[in-house]
């Protein structure tokens, strides 16, 4: 009993997360959970696609800000944290064959391959929490909900068979806390970095606010301003146009926590 206590006491948040989720008792988004660590994106795609998907992310790092990469076949990345299963420990995924979504499942142990590759990409979490830490309310966490994302009219810039439309995330601030987020947001370049569009979303193909792409409604007030940043979700969009056999990614909103903290992603 001793060693089970001693363990338990060096268990971090992030890994409670994770072994919250892998007993599949956590399967909603993950916006919240362990406060303080870096969480993010997936894309798992056949070793034949990696190196264009690699191209990719280095072509657009505003919205795929590569922080990982696993060896073909290989479920851990343990450069993002030591206990890391990939096929377990997101609360939920997305199955794409030939480019169109078939499944989404909470774990993908049958549906591992010797050929898989695991990319782990920046995640706007992680700017979040300084930015709550500045003072600036942020709605979805006030009240529980996954972040706004809109597909928008902003092309990426394309790698082999990867292209498509930028997808970007929506966060309602008053505008003094809007400028106050661009500074903050700016110091985290592998999470997103600063915002790509302020205050005028039909500029971005977007009709309406209250309708976003996925994720849930933001609640729009008067005296709001919308703030977008590059996300995640965009290479969900690539993969639609790419079409390989298989891609697995994460449910929007239901991310990769790992043992890294936020603090040691900003730049200044």
């Amino acid at each position: 009993m001793g060693q089970t206590a001693k363990q338990t006491q060096h268990v971090n948040p992030a890994q409670q997360a994770r072994l919250l989720i892998r007993s599949g008792k956590h399967t909603r988004h993950t916006a919240g959970l362990a406060h303080g660590y870096v969480q993010g994106n997936l894309c798992i795609l056949p070793a034949e696609y990696a190196v264009e998907f690699a191209a990719f992310c280095q072509r657009n790092p505003k919205p795929c800000p590569l922080i990982g990469m696993g060896a073909p076949g290989d479920p851990h990345l343990p450069t993002l944290a030591q206990d890391l299963d990939i096929r377990t420990d997101l609360p939920r995924y997305r199955v794409f064959r030939e480019g169109q979504l078939v499944d989404e499942p909470t774990t993908i142990i049958d549906l591992w391959r010797d050929d898989l590759v695991s990319f782990v990409l920046g995640c706007s979490f992680s700017f979040e929490q300084a930015m709550i830490e500045a003072g600036i309310p942020l709605r979805h966490i006030e009240r529980g909900d996954n972040v706004a994302m809109y597909k928008t009219n902003i092309d990426t810039v394309p790698a082999g068979r990867f292209r498509g439309k930028m997808v970007v995330s929506m966060r309602p601030l008053k505008p003094a806390d809007a400028i106050r987020a661009i500074q903050i947001t700016s110091r985290f370049p592998n999470v997103h970095g600063a915002p790509v569009h302020i205050g005028l979303p039909e500029l971005l193909g977007i009709g309406d606010l209250e309708q976003p792409y996925v994720g849930d409604p933001p609640h729009m007030r008067a005296d709001e301003i919308p703030v977008f940043w590059a996300c995640g979700v965009t290479p969900q969009v690539a993969v639609e146009h790419a079409r390989p056999p298989l891609c697995i990614t994460h449910q929007p909103g239901a991310m990769v926590i790992t043992d890294l903290l936020n603090t040691s992603l900003a730049a200044f």
